[in-house]
């Protein structure tokens, strides 16, 4: 089960996972630098090491785009026992501003005079 949220403030967008592995194994998954390689390469985080981390419950990491200009994100990792046994994964990624305004395509008309010129 996915469910995917949006902030009302419009900066974050939450995305949870229902998974079938035990929190331990989902937390070595997102906290262990060898194993979060594989799924989360370095090359995407701004920095290898996470921002803050709970042991267990949440681990965060500062995400890099990799197109100028290079705006960083905070992405939040959070794991919880499910109702089922297994593992509820939260992803919460804080978008930047300015990512969000990149996304908002531009007006159909630019709401300028126009002026007609005799020819």
């Amino acid at each position: 089960m996915t469910e995917t949220k949006a902030d009302p403030q419009g900066d974050e967008l939450v995305l949870d996972y229902d998974l079938d592995a035990p929190p331990e194994t989902v937390w070595r998954a997102i906290s262990s630098p060898v194993l979060r390689e594989v799924w989360l390469p370095s090359r995407d985080l701004a920095d290898a090491a996470p921002i803050s981390s709970t042991s267990g419950e949440e681990v965060r990491y500062r995400m890099r785009d990799d197109e100028p200009p290079y705006l960083e994100s905070i992405v939040t990792f959070q794991v919880m026992p499910n109702a089922d046994g297994g593992t509820r994964l939260r992803i919460i990624h804080g978008l930047p501003a300015t990512t969000l305004l990149r996304r908002i395509p531009p007006a159909a008309n630019s709401n300028a005079r126009n002026l007609m010129r005799a020819a």
